[in-house]
């Protein structure tokens, strides 16, 4: 699933660092640390590797 917006595709970056081991968990932001609990590598590359251009930075939430 690719992004919906820039803060998206940088949590899941930071989520990406956390499961690869390249991050420690306690310099995560809350956000990030559940993407990295709850997706799989694979998800989580497929949603940081999304283009930002074009993208907003924030989506609301319906």
């Amino acid at each position: 699933m690719p992004a919906k917006s820039k803060s998206q595709q940088k949590a899941a970056g930071a989520a990406l660092s956390i499961k690869r081991g390249e991050t420690p968990k306690s310099e995560a932001r809350e956000p990030s640390k559940h993407m990295a609990e709850s997706m799989s590598e694979a998800e989580l590359e497929r949603m940081a590797s999304t283009k930002r251009k074009g993208k907003p930075e924030h989506v609301q939430r319906r």
